[in-house]
């Protein structure tokens, strides 16, 4: 079962020296270097020269590090030769379509991985879904391959496909992104995304309103494009800290119920049997590994303060 923990995933121009050298201080739990939409066409060739030496940079806060590739047939190729390097641990690959492409980007990720001391399967992929084509083939494509950890729907591009302007409420996301989480719950796969648009990153408050939406279909994190946003997605796919002790709570009554030979008790009024003792084991083993990651990230910050 997939474990990653990825509430904030920022993205960035990896051609934008000052941007790449303060990735690593802005809190997020993964950070992308963009080859793709960030990198105009003239400029794609001498920003893949960047990636390997970029990769270090971001890793210094304790963030995982991933590179956006190209999915056309032109440049996907160099760009993954480019990126998969020592210290890289995933690639995101958009516009995924295809089940039959996925099998062979996993054996050229394998093969690069052999060639460069990289341990086997480190590599993962992280797919976002951003037509129609690539929805109707998610179940496909979600399992054509192992390494891949986390999907999401692309909100400005899917909406390009359906020819309709992004609302404000995100309601032409909500079947495309339901189904992927059920694709994704399904198979062990984290569910990222919001019900809005990342593009207003001025607009802290209805972007936190997307991430909200997207966390009750059952999305566990998001991409975000600015510095401020990261902050809003930690806490909105964080468990709040009441929930987390009324979890505690639950725990300790059915637990103690058990050794009393009952599988339904009482608490604060409320009947706590199975169902809502394993929803308690989930939210507080997912408050327990987030506190574990950002005690990795804070050690690391530290080494640079």
């Amino acid at each position: 079962m997939n474990k990653t923990i990825r509430r904030s995933t920022l993205i960035l121009p990896v051609n934008i020296r000052r941007f790449v050298e303060k990735a690593y201080a802005r809190g997020a739990d993964a950070i992308v270097f963009d080859l793709e939409d960030a990198i105009p066409a003239a400029e794609k060739a001498s920003a893949r020269k960047l990636v390997k030496d970029a990769l270090p940079l971001a890793a210094r806060g304790g963030a995982e590090v991933l590179v956006r590739v190209n999915n056309t047939p032109a440049l996907l190729d160099a760009d993954v030769d480019a990126a998969v390097h020592p210290g890289l641990d995933g690639l995101t690959l958009p516009k995924a379509e295809s089940a039959e492409q996925l099998r062979s980007l996993d054996a050229n990720i394998a093969r690069l991985e052999r060639e460069r001391g990289i341990a086997p399967g480190h590599v993962k992929l992280s797919l976002i879904v951003e037509t129609p084509r690539g929805l109707l083939k998610v179940e496909e494509i979600a399992s054509a391959c192992e390494r891949v950890v986390t999907m999401s729907v692309g909100p400005e591009d899917y909406c390009l496909e359906l020819g309709v302007e992004p609302s404000a409420d995100g309601f032409e996301l909500q079947y495309p992104v339901a189904r992927l989480v059920t694709v994704c719950k399904a198979l062990g796969i984290q569910a990222t995304g919001i019900l809005g648009s990342i593009a207003e990153f001025r607009d802290l408050a209805a972007f936190e309103a997307a991430a909200v939406r997207a966390r009750k279909l059952g999305c566990e994190g998001a991409g975000c494009i600015h510095p401020d946003q990261v902050a809003v997605l930690n806490r909105v796919f964080s468990p709040a800290p009441d929930k987390v002790e009324y979890a505690r709570r639950v725990l300790e009554a059915f637990e103690d119920g058990l050794k009393r030979g009952t599988a339904s008790v009482n608490l604060d009024g409320k009947m706590v049997d199975i169902p809502i003792y394993r929803r308690a084991q989930v939210v507080f083993e997912r408050a327990r590994a987030i506190a574990e990651l950002d005690r990795r990230k804070a050690e690391a910050l530290a080494r640079f303060a």
